[in-house]
């Protein structure tokens, strides 16, 4: 298996990319406070990550396929917590 520099910065970029809403998550999870998080943001971030995960899937392509499974787990994990501790 030959790993291009390509790769490289795919890997990378979607390392970066898969962690940007781990802080988020976090602060959820601990501070049990959902106000200022949007349902309509999460909704579209939901069905971009889901949109490219099908592409990445379709094209074959291993970094693009990592990095939304990891990123569409987060954003499922805000909805999760977006249900659980909205206080409406």
């Amino acid at each position: 298996m030959n790993i291009s520099v390509a790769d490289y910065v795919g890997y990378a970029g979607g390392f970066v990319s898969a962690i940007t809403f781990l802080p988020q998550v976090i602060k959820l999870a601990k501070t049990k406070s959902v106000k200022d998080l949007s349902s309509l943001t999460l909704f579209f971030l939901f069905l971009n990550v889901s949109l490219w995960l099908i592409y990445g899937i379709l094209v074959n392509a291993m970094p693009i396929m990592l990095t939304n499974g990891i990123v569409l787990s987060m954003i499922i994990m805000m909805i999760y917590f977006k249900i659980r501790y909205n206080k409406n």
